[in-house]
């Protein structure tokens, strides 16, 4: 059963996230000489990307769909499921990789793609609007 409290308290921090860093896209290529505040965008896309990752398993648990093997999954599980459209599935999943790659410094964070991942907050704004329309579909 889905916790809809859980799932609305997770869901609008990601809104609330999405928001500060659509201040920190107004700066754009600004926001490269500032240390202390590109840090502080990375910290927003890593917690506004976990919250769907977060979101995503919970209802995937909550649903007894099968498990899925990566939060990317978990992600893609949505569009298969129907609560997300595919390339809103695929791109937040995409995402994915980019928080794995800011928490676990996979690579050398190249600071330019953090500034130019701004420009696809429509795709995190698109996960929490389809879930939320989902959920008020199958209460």
């Amino acid at each position: 059963m889905v916790d809809q409290e859980r799932v609305d308290r997770l869901l609008a921090r990601v809104a609330d996230d999405l928001r500060e860093l659509a201040g920190y896209r107004r700066r754009g290529a600004e926001l490269l000489n500032d240390r202390t505040e590109l840090a502080a965008a990375k910290y927003y896309f890593i917690t506004a990307i976990e919250g769907c990752a977060r979101v995503a398993q919970h209802l995937i648990a909550a649903e007894g769909w099968p498990v899925a093997e990566s939060n990317a999954d978990a992600v893609r599980r949505l569009g298969s499921q129907g609560v997300l459209d595919m390339p809103t599935a695929e791109s937040v999943a995409t995402a994915v990789g980019f928080r794995n790659i800011l928490v676990h410094e996979y690579a050398e964070v190249d600071n330019q793609r953090v500034v130019n991942n701004l420009d696809r907050l429509s795709d995190l704004d698109a996960f929490v609007s389809s879930v939320a329309a989902w959920l008020s579909e199958h209460p």
